[in-house]
């Protein structure tokens, strides 16, 4: 089936065609009100080492780096991914889906805090209230373990929380699916109300199975039908084969009756000529 016998099909079927396109404009419609935007607020943020660790580099601490620092900030962002910072962060007014990870690429202990929700000034106050509740968790984890204040590890904003920005790429893909599925529905009600339109071809009928006998007689009947020649080659063949018999039956009497005339006349001659002598 090429191209135009497709288009033939669905204008020959616009009645099932037309109704299938609407309701896949209202399917594509209705997700596209009942699935929300979403907004994503993000801050960067990176530990720094402490101010004891610096006195070194003259109290640069972006001179000093270690490796304890990356590994500082991975254990942050678990924490900060728990359970129980959700609820305390919840409990501050805090809204949305909250993400702490390190960042992507990064040459240091950079952490992304990340807040996505359905309210653009909420996602915001949340992403502001999750860097605020960061730095003190950094400073609860080494408190417990008793470090002294000139040897804490310091956090600093590198990126401040962001205005939220809208999240279309979910609600696209759903309303490209919902879009999807209508259409091929419809084309597959419009082609399968074109098949039970289309006039069905004509069944021969079998024929009756006949018993192995009555099949072995047909079958030797038109052999012999085949090699019986028809009546006219038979009486032409009879005259032909009678033919040259009749004349030597002819050819064959005739002889004998001339020798009976002979001694018929043979024997008068002879009685004649006794009685004239």
């Amino acid at each position: 089936m090429d191209l135009a016998e497709i288009f033939r099909v669905m204008r020959r079927r616009w009645y099932v065609l037309l109704p299938g396109l609407l309701l896949t404009v209202g399917l594509t419609v209705a997700v596209a009100v009942t699935v929300p935007v979403t907004y994503q607020s993000q801050s960067t943020v990176v530990l720094l080492n402490s101010e004891k660790a610096t006195k070194a580099y003259d109290g640069n601490p972006f001179l000093s780096t270690q490796t304890s620092l990356t590994g500082m900030a991975d254990s942050l962002a678990r924490n900060l991914n728990s359970d129980a910072s959700l609820r305390e962060l919840k409990s501050r007014g805090a809204t949305g889906t909250f993400e702490a990870k390190l960042a992507d690429n990064a040459q240091g202990p950079l952490m992304w805090l990340t807040v996505t929700g359905t309210d653009k000034k909420a996602v915001l106050k949340s992403d502001r209230i999750l860097t605020a509740y960061a730095g003190e968790r950094l400073v609860q984890f080494q408190k417990q373990q008793s470090v002294t204040t000139d040897a804490m590890i310091r956090m600093s904003t590198i990126v401040a929380p962001q205005n939220p920005i809208a999240q279309t790429k979910t609600r696209i893909e759903y309303m490209v699916m919902a879009g999807g599925l209508g259409l091929v529905l419809s084309l597959v009600a419009t082609f399968y109300a074109e098949a039970r339109r289309r006039p069905r071809p004509a069944v021969r009928e079998e024929e009756p199975v006949r018993p192995a006998g009555e099949a072995a007689e047909s079958v030797a009947e038109q052999t012999m039908a085949l090699r019986t020649p028809p009546s006219w080659s038979r009486s032409a063949e009879r005259r032909h084969a009678e033919g040259p018999r009749d004349r030597r039956s002819v050819m064959t009497v005739a002889p004998a009756a001339d020798a009976l005339d002979e001694e018929s006349t043979h024997g008068q001659r002879s009685h004649t000529g006794q009685r004239e002598s």
